[in-house]
């Protein structure tokens, strides 16, 4: 028997084999019906502006919303698969920032070498990160992860080259090879297609992690590490590995978000991005497929259309994160699952009606 086959409890895996009877879930959606629903989903998100209106506003809305979900899904993996709360999880989006104005702005370098080597040094930043931190757990490992984070906000701030506490402005338009020429985002609504493929393709590989060897193990990893190590699992590999997978996640974001905002500073680096990410993963659930998208389309919506000032949505942001805490600690699907539960345990312990008299 594999790893793949085993849950985290030494038990054979939900995906290999099906439980009925006590668990009380109900069976999944038939295959041919999910497989359905997702093109389904795509046209009516890829539609979504037009359908609220297509204004300008609405446009930057569902730009933010694709660029905040992608950097969520990059700490969604460390805090959901290997159980550790990362802090310095802005290092790698403000890395991706960061690099693709350098080159892009020093140096004329395109989006796509710009992107590449955002990738490569977000990627050499976590595996240092990884190593450093691959013996450390819990409060230790978020502390260290926050240090880091912090060096970094202190190189930006002080660094001249990196446009010190002004940042860095002047990024120039996207611009990307397209049939006939160049495909130019000069706006949020040009700017949109490309958010949307990127916010696909990343949906499209977390999805493909969930089902990877890789992702099962991290898994098991975290859950049952002594049955980890019986089974030959190298822990300490696992969690470097899936902590450099996220590093390139949150860096895409970061490169995204430099094109669209046109400058970069070392606000980036501040405790607003990182309680974004954690509240966009918490809110609704962790280990939900499209949980990180849902928390960054209901934050970044607040903020966007229903704002109540910038410090105003800090402290809606920080309470909110602190009361699915203290409250629901599963999220908006724990509250759901609860209200499920007691609605079963309420039809199951109504009285059956009698018999009428006479009947057989």
């Amino acid at each position: 028997m594999s790893v793949r086959d085993v849950d985290v409890r030494g038990e054979p895996a939900p995906g290999k084999y099906r439980w009925s009877g006590s668990t009380g879930r109900r069976p999944a959606l038939p295959a041919a019906v999910r497989l359905a629903l997702w093109p389904v989903l795509l046209v009516v998100g890829y539609l979504a502006p037009v359908l609220l209106g297509g204004s300008d506003r609405i446009y930057a809305t569902m730009v933010l919303i694709a660029i905040f979900a992608i950097m969520s899904y990059g700490i969604d993996i460390v805090l959901s698969y290997l159980g550790e709360v990362s802090l310095g999880h802005t290092l790698f989006w403000a890395g991706g920032a960061y690099v693709t104005a350098v080159f892009s702005v020093k140096y004329g370098w395109g989006p796509l070498p710009a992107l590449l080597a955002a990738i490569a040094v977000v990627t050499v930043l976590a595996v240092v990160l990884g190593l450093a931190t691959n013996r450390t757990r819990e409060f230790v490992f978020s502390l260290v992860t926050y240090a880091a984070a912090v060096i970094g906000l202190t190189v930006v701030s002080n660094n001249a080259f990196l446009g010190g506490s002004d940042g860095l402005v002047g990024v120039p338009l996207l611009a990307l090879p397209a049939v006939g020429g160049e495909y130019v985002a000069r706006s949020n609504a040009e700017l949109w297609p490309i958010a949307f493929v990127l916010l696909v393709l990343v949906i499209a590989v977390i999805a493909r992690f969930r089902r990877s060897r890789l992702g099962a193990t991290a898994l098991m990893t975290q859950m049952n590490p002594d049955l980890a190590t019986t089974l030959g699992v190298d822990v300490r590999r696992i969690r470097v590995l899936v902590f450099v997978l996220s590093a390139p996640i949150a860096g895409l974001a970061g490169w995204l978000y430099a094109y669209q905002r046109s400058y970069v500073s070392p606000d980036l680096l501040s405790a607003y991005f990182l309680l974004f990410m954690l509240t966009a993963v918490i809110l609704p659930g962790r280990r939900l497929l499209l949980g990180p998208l849902v928390g960054a389309a209901i934050l970044t919506t607040q903020q966007q259309l229903f704002s109540f000032g910038g410090d105003a949505d800090k402290i809606v942001l920080g309470g909110l994160l602190a009361a699915v805490l203290l409250l629901s600690p599963d999220g908006l699907v724990g509250i759901w699952r609860a209200v499920v539960r007691r609605l079963a345990r309420g039809r199951a312990s109504r009285p059956e009606p009698a018999a009428e008299p006479g009947a057989s």
